[in-house]
């Protein structure tokens, strides 16, 4: 049986434009740089031909509908990539629900129905992985095919190299289950980040005389890089400041549980209820189990001076920030 044809009372789902769309289609989960490449070029593409630069991604990723068992933690929450992708340059960005209709849609349903019948598809830009579709079986030559069945171009980004390798999602979440957050400051363009709100714990780094905010994230989808203590960048209500994380179980304490917590250098306050986002920097060791507080204290400081030195070797030590990306 022939796949059911395409819609034709669906309307746009943005305003009519008469040069067209445009646009690229993926999951973009950590928006690194071989997706900078893409987003770059759909802007170039856009700029040039007096198109609408639009890119399409998912609310959820693919694999949590396709194969939950081997769903892989976010590198990008929902909210984190459309903060993302809002500094693309690209001007508009739609998220669709990933159902298991919509799992089902052979690429050319998918070309017809979703990128010409309601985005307006004049020309596709794709990675050089791309798979769009039922069971991704919309590669670059399929893609192409359909092009010049419906009338649409496609153009291939190159993949973009790193130590000698195709970069991409799963490459940076392997690095960062092994804490080298900093070949994922290299891949993502920007430090790897987490955010959260400041609540309160128990109040055991301030009796060691190293106050901390203990950050709560949200999402548990998110991906944690690995324990242990890390230096890092923190932005709260328009301060940055940088600091020492401790992230995972809290083994000199008996019955506490795991934390997120992070002591700001040169900082007094309270930031109860304030928002914080944590780049990670440098992993600076494992965790370990203290014989007393004197010895933890000891460590803590330790831990600050090997942050400062780090810090203070580079301006640059943690990799651009959120407004130096495009």
């Amino acid at each position: 049986m022939s796949e059911r044809a395409p819609r034709q009372e669906v309307s746009p789902w943005l305003p009519s434009h008469p040069g067209g769309s445009v646009i690229t289609v993926g999951t973009f989960d950590g928006v690194h740089r071989g997706h900078w490449a893409v987003l770059r070029e759909v802007r170039r593409r856009a700029e040039e031909s007096g198109a609408r630069p639009v890119v399409v991604t998912f609310e959820t990723h693919p694999l949590r509908v396709i194969r939950p068992e081997v769903a892989p933690r976010l590198l990008t929450t929902p909210e984190e990539k459309k903060e993302l992708l809002a500094q693309s340059g690209v001007g508009y960005a739609v998220f669709l629900a990933f159902t298991a209709e919509l799992a089902a849609y052979s690429p050319r349903r998918f070309v017809e129905e979703i990128l010409m019948g309601r985005l307006g598809l004049r020309h596709l830009v794709i990675g050089y992985d791309h798979g769009l579709g039922r069971d991704r079986t919309g590669d670059a030559a399929t893609l192409q095919a359909l092009g010049k069945t419906l009338g649409f171009e496609v153009e291939v980004v190159p993949a973009i190299q790193l130590d000698g390798e195709p970069l991409s999602s799963t490459r940076i979440r392997k690095a960062l289950e092994a804490g080298d957050v900093e070949f994922a400051t290299r891949a993502l363009g920007r430090p790897y980040s987490i955010s959260g709100e400041v609540v309160r714990g128990e109040g055991q780094g301030r009796a060691l005389g190293f106050p901390t905010a203990n950050v709560q994230v949200p999402d548990p989808d998110k991906l944690l890089p690995r324990e242990g203590i890390y230096a890092v960048r923190a932005s709260f209500a328009g301060e940055e400041r940088e600091g020492v994380l401790h992230l995972g179980p809290r083994p000199t304490f008996e019955g506490f549980a795991p934390s997120i917590e992070v002591h700001l250098f040169d900082f007094e306050g309270e930031l109860y209820g304030e928002r914080m986002r944590v780049d990670f920097c440098r992993r600076l060791r494992e965790i370990r189990r203290f014989g007393s507080m004197a010895e933890l204290a000891e460590a803590i400081r330790e831990d600050c001076a090997a942050a400062r030195r780090y810090f203070a070797g580079s301006r640059a030590a943690c990799g651009p920030r959120s407004d130096e990306l495009m």
